[in-house]
């Protein structure tokens, strides 16, 4: 069992940054392949961005791609999403996941465990 807790969402302009972060605990946290996904109201919840068990691959949705960066600290059993250059559109409800059978599946049913959620909400 992993347990996972996002931190780090609130209200910010347009063009502004946030950094989230995703601790876990439970088992060790480099066992699993990490990602985040995101969740606005009356949609799918959509793959954001994912990082392997050693950080050394990371992948992201073509949308955030140069303006977020999914890094890990597995010393600190947390991952982050630095996310700059945000977009109104970048509005929801941020999640962490986190699995260990797959290398970096963009689709939410590869996950086994997840936060509650984070929301942030950008402003135009």
């Amino acid at each position: 069992q992993v347990q996972l807790v996002e931190s780090g969402g609130g209200l910010v302009q347009a063009g502004g940054s946030l950094r989230l972060s995703c601790a876990a605990s439970g088992r060790t946290a480099s066992n699993y392949g990490m990602a985040w996904f995101r969740q606005a109201p009356g949609k799918e919840r959509d793959f954001v961005a994912a990082i392997t068990r050693s950080g050394i691959n990371t992948y992201y949705v073509d949308s955030v791609k140069g303006r977020f960066t999914i890094s890990r600290d597995n010393a600190k059993n947390t991952v982050y999403l630095q996310m700059n250059s945000l977009k109104p559109e970048d509005t929801a409800v941020y999640y962490c996941a986190a699995q260990s059978k797959y290398i970096a599946p963009p689709n939410p049913s590869r996950y086994d465990y997840w936060g509650q959620g984070t929301q942030v909400t950008v402003s135009s």
